[in-house]
């Protein structure tokens, strides 16, 4: 199964959203009839023009599976330590259990090594249960307790 990571563009926003609405957990407020709203675009363009930001599609066959963010953090910590933090993570569900996701971390994992990062983190919803023992699998560690406060 060849897979090809490219950057998400504009036209990739609706295929986006909808595998946060369909995936999610909890309810985001996102709908994908609005992905062309000033919003989503400026946020993506804020992305693109990050040179610590990607937002990457996944294709299979040249059609959309999957979606990830890939942010590079620079650190104090561990002598000036950077970290990969991955969100966003979602494959489509009628193409989930082919290996994708686990492809896709591996994919992830690798580029963050290749822009010096010497860790890689991300988050996962506690009702999440099946997706934290996908991370485990992949060698993921459960090492500290995540908080949020929205604004």
């Amino acid at each position: 199964m060849a897979l090809n990571y490219r950057a998400a563009t504009p036209a990739d926003l609706a295929f986006i959203i909808e595998l946060i609405v369909e995936d999610s957990v909890i309810s985001t407020g996102d709908d994908p009839a609005d992905a062309a709203h000033p919003d989503y675009v400026e946020a993506l363009a804020a992305i693109d023009a990050d040179p610590n930001q990607e937002m990457l599609i996944v294709e299979r066959d040249g059609q959309r599976v999957g979606c990830f963010q890939l942010s590079y953090l620079p650190g104090l910590m561990r002598r000036g330590m950077w970290r990969g933090l991955i969100e966003v993570v979602h494959v489509a569900e009628t193409h989930r259990n082919l290996g994708i996701g686990s492809d896709m971390m591996r994919w992830a994992v690798e580029r963050c090594r290749e822009r010096g990062c010497a860790m890689v983190q991300l988050t996962s919803n506690k009702k999440r249960l099946d997706a934290h023992r996908f991370y485990e699998r992949l060698g993921f560690l459960k090492s500290h307790e995540g908080f949020k406060l929205y604004l």
